[in-house]
C-alpha cells in the first residue's frame, strides 16, 4: 500500500482545524501531520512536518493565505497547496492561484469531495473553476509555446495530466532522467517556477 498523503491543515479557527482533522484521520490514505493557525506558523510547520499537501485558509491574522503562499515558495517548501475558502467569487481566489496554489475548494465542500480534491492535487492535478482559468488568461498574453520542441510539448501535455516523471517516462518510452531534463527545459522556456504553473499554462493553451 502506498504511503498516505501527508496533510498540513492551516486555518485560524481551532474548530475548523479539528473538524478537518477528525474527518481526514479516518481516511486510510490521508494522514494529518500538523496544524497551523496563521501565515508564519504555516511556514514553520511545513518545514517541520514536510507535508505533501497543505490545506490553506485565505483569511488569517498576521498575513493572509496569499502571503503564506509567497513565504512557502521563498522557503523552498514544495508541498502542493489546496486553498479552502469561503469566497465564492473567482476573482477572490485568483491571487492565490497566481501565487502558486494548485487549486481551491469552498469551505462548505462535502467531506468526500475534499478528500478527492486532496488526492487529485497530490497526484499533480490542477483544480480550477473555468471562470478562474478565464481570468488567468485575461491577465496578459501567455508565453509563446512555439519555442518548445515537439518532445517538450508531449512532456508538457503529460505534466498537465498530473503524471509524475516516472509515469511520463513510461508513457513516452523515455528514461526518467531524460524526462526530468525536459521538464526543467519547459519551466525555463515558459518562465514558470514549478509544474503547477506549467500545467496551468498547458490548460490555458489547450496543450494538455
Amino acid at each position: 500500500m502506498p504511503d498516505p498523503v501527508r496533510v498540513l491543515v492551516v486555518d485560524d479557527h481551532p474548530v475548523v482545524r479539528q473538524g478537518l482533522r477528525t474527518f481526514l484521520d479516518v481516511q486510510d490514505d490521508i494522514e494529518v501531520v500538523g496544524e497551523a493557525g496563521d501565515s508564519a506558523s504555516c511556514v514553520t510547520e511545513a518545514a517541520r512536518t514536510d507535508p505533501d499537501v497543505i490545506l490553506l485558509d485565505l483569511r488569517m491574522p498576521g498575513g493572509d493565505g496569499v502571503q503564506a503562499l509567497h513565504e512557502l515558495a521563498a522557503a523552498g517548501i514544495r508541498a502542493r497547496v489546496l486553498v479552502v475558502t469561503s469566497f465564492t467569487e473567482p476573482s477572490a481566489v485568483l491571487p492565490a492561484v497566481r501565487a502558486g496554489a494548485a487549486g481551491y475548494v469552498y469551505k462548505d465542500v462535502d467531506p468526500p469531495a475534499l478528500a478527492a480534491a486532496i488526492r487529485a492535487v497530490h497526484a499533480g492535478h490542477v483544480l480550477l473553476h473555468p471562470d478562474v482559468a478565464r481570468l488567468l488568461t485575461e491577465g496578459g498574453p501567455p508565453p509563446d509555446a512555439a519555442h518548445l520542441t515537439a518532445r517538450e510539448r508531449e512532456v508538457l501535455a503529460e505534466v498537465a495530466r498530473g503524471r509524475s516523471n516516472r509515469e511520463i517516462a513510461r508513457a513516452l518510452g523515455l528514461a526518467e532522467k531524460t524526462v526530468k531534463t525536459h521538464v526543467s527545459a519547459i519551466l525555463t522556456k515558459l518562465g514558470v517556477q514549478d509544474r503547477t504553473q506549467a500545467a496551468l499554462y498547458a490548460v490555458r493553451n489547450s496543450l494538455g
